[in-house]
């Protein structure tokens, strides 16, 4: 049973700095693609950055490019997503999510895609 845990989420100014804690455990994840998605209250949940395991090669929306990292540890089994020069439209409750299957690298931002959810963690960021 894969789970996903996600920490790391609280409240930040401005322009400040935020770091995502993925903890996966339930698989061996060195095939899976992992994923942060975000859902702000309204609207629908939208991909903000992914890593394939084997490999590392990441992916960004555009709207985060160039202020977030997403990266993994081996040995920790752990994605992380670090935040940099936060904005209020950033606000939102940021999820972990993996798969084994995604091979397509135009499926990636597709929260259908993904099999595993994590629970969500927080982010507000207040000016």
């Amino acid at each position: 049973q894969v789970q996903l845990v996600e920490s790391g989420g609280g409240l930040v100014q401005v322009g400040g700095s935020l770091r995502l804690s993925c903890a996966a455990s339930g698989r061996t994840f060195s095939s899976y693609v992992m994923g942060w998605f975000r859902q702000a209250p309204g609207k629908e949940r939208e991909f903000v950055a992914a890593i394939r395991w084997s490999g590392g090669i990441t992916y960004y929306a555009d709207s985060v490019k160039g202020r977030f990292t997403i990266s993994r540890d081996n040995a920790m089994n752990t994605v992380y997503l670090q935040m940099n020069s936060l904005k209020p439209e950033d606000t939102a409750v940021y999820y972990c999510a993996a798969d084994p299957r995604i091979y397509n690298m135009n499926y990636i931002r597709l929260a259908n895609q993904y099999d595993y959810w994590g629970q969500g963690t927080q982010v507000t960021v207040s000016s």
